[in-house]
């Protein structure tokens, strides 16, 4: 694609890159350290302070290096986050039924389950993964996420959802449906909860706060009813009960559609 006189180019991806050694001649490789010391601490300190105070400088601080060292294993800023972005990726349990047997175990379970119940189990580790990494919601659209485990990921979900009866040519957007809601769903719960950590106050405390701000006014005056109505009695149990729900709407929507 061209601008004006200036070429626009894809941004390059470390699963694209074919850089094994250092660009300057004379580096030497740091002692004690390794990609999966980088990658942990990385996401140790995205975990603790987010994407906005990240930086490399940060980084070779946390392990005790020079920045140059940390640049000896990975070429930028970004492909470092793109490894991070896949280790977070291969977090997520998926069914065996969908990745085939994984060592330790020869053969998958004698009764596979329902392509309904492991479709709930990959949507809900994605969720938890998710929820547990705030940053992570933000580099799903930066990076090309092609990374090892999130291709066992997208095979996965692939096989669960031919396993539903839907013709092949629907089976990708079925399954938009589910990441899209998944993706919204925690991507909200996972601020609130780094919100709350932010402020140094549980979850529970900072809803009923926000709840009684609005108490009394009419405005805001059904939509208190509706969500008296829901149940639960923390924020986790009412974030548990809308979605599953929710996910139980999509799947049934899935059925429908698959009969028609």
């Amino acid at each position: 694609m061209a601008t004006g006189s200036r070429t626009v180019r894809p941004r390059s991806s470390v699963w694209l890159s074919e850089r094994k050694t250092p660009k300057r001649k004379g580096d030497q490789q740091p002692v004690g350290l390794d990609h999966l010391k980088i990658v942990a601490a990385t996401m140790r300190l995205l975990d603790a302070e987010g994407l906005s105070g990240f930086s490399m400088r940060r980084l070779a601080a946390e392990l005790g290096v020079t920045a140059m060292s940390v640049y000896w294993y990975v070429e930028t800023k970004d492909h470092l986050l793109e490894l991070v972005l896949d280790a977070a990726m291969g977090e997520i349990a998926l069914p065996i039924e969908a990745v085939g047997p994984v060592e330790g175990h020869d053969h998958a379970p004698a009764e596979p389950r329902d392509w309904r119940e492991q479709l709930r189990q990959v949507a809900s580790e994605y969720r938890r993964v998710l929820v547990r990494h705030p940053w992570l919601p933000a580099l799903l659209g930066e990076y090309l996420n092609i990374g090892p485990n999130a291709v066992v990921f997208q095979k996965a979900a692939l096989t669960v959802m031919r396993h539903s009866g839907l013709p092949d040519d629907k089976i990708t957007s079925a399954l938009s449906l589910v990441y899209q809601f998944v993706y919204g769903f925690s991507t909200i719960e996972g601020r609130f909860a780094a919100r709350c950590r932010a402020e140094g106050v549980t979850q529970d405390e900072l809803f009923h706060e926000m709840m009684s701000s609005v108490e009394g006014r009419m405005e805001f005056d059904e939509a208190r009813k509706i969500m008296e109505a829901r149940g639960g009695t923390t924020v986790q149990e009412m974030h548990d009960r809308d979605f599953t729900f929710a996910l139980d709407l999509a799947i049934a929507g899935i059925e429908t559609l698959r009969e028609r």
